[in-house]
């Protein structure tokens, strides 16, 4: 197994992270028009990491470089993914606090981002709120914001894999971005 992920290429890899962003995405879609549950702030933050993802892997599809190339766009793609494990994994703490403890519910992210320059907007939702700490689903003991997670740790291989991939086939051959 340890041959074949080796041998993926560069596009291989980010076609795969681009099918588990879809994936990802499209759970969160179901879930919101399917099912009817509506995202908080701290989860379209985790849908935007999810499709900066998509979009690094994207262009690394089209672009398939060789070399140095390649772990670039393992790089960024991996920075995006960080986001959000990191976004999820306050999610997730905010989820497991005490009720006394959970931050008051603030005014919609819409409104927010009317009002108040991005870079309030972002310290205010990543500091939490009540709407976040709410648990509306749990699968098979997991609330979504810790499936989410874990979403986001798997994901987190493709990056991984690109940057190896990029060391190995620039040992292998003369670079080419």
């Amino acid at each position: 197994m340890w041959n074949v992920l080796s041998r993926a290429s560069i596009r291989q890899w980010s076609m795969v992270g681009l099918a588990f962003c879809a994936l990802m995405m499209g759970v969160a879609l179901w879930l919101q028009y399917g099912v009817g549950l509506e995202p908080c702030p701290l989860c379209i933050f985790q849908r935007v990491a999810v499709l900066s993802a998509a979009a690094v892997f994207l262009v690394a599809a089209i672009h398939n470089p060789r070399g140095w190339g390649g772990s670039v766009y393992g790089v960024l793609g991996l920075a995006a993914v960080g986001a959000g494990i990191a976004v999820a994994g306050r999610h997730v703490w905010l989820q497991s606090l005490p009720p006394d403890k959970v931050p008051s519910c603030g005014p919609g992210l819409d409104y927010m981002m009317e009002v108040l320059p991005v870079w309030d907007v972002l310290s205010r939702v990543l500091s939490g709120s009540g709407e976040c700490a709410e648990i509306d689903g749990v699968w098979l003991g997991l609330t979504l914001p810790q499936w989410t997670l874990i979403g986001f740790v798997v994901l987190a291989v493709v990056p991984l894999g690109m940057v190896f991939r990029s060391v190995l086939q620039r040992d292998a051959c003369p670079a080419r971005l």
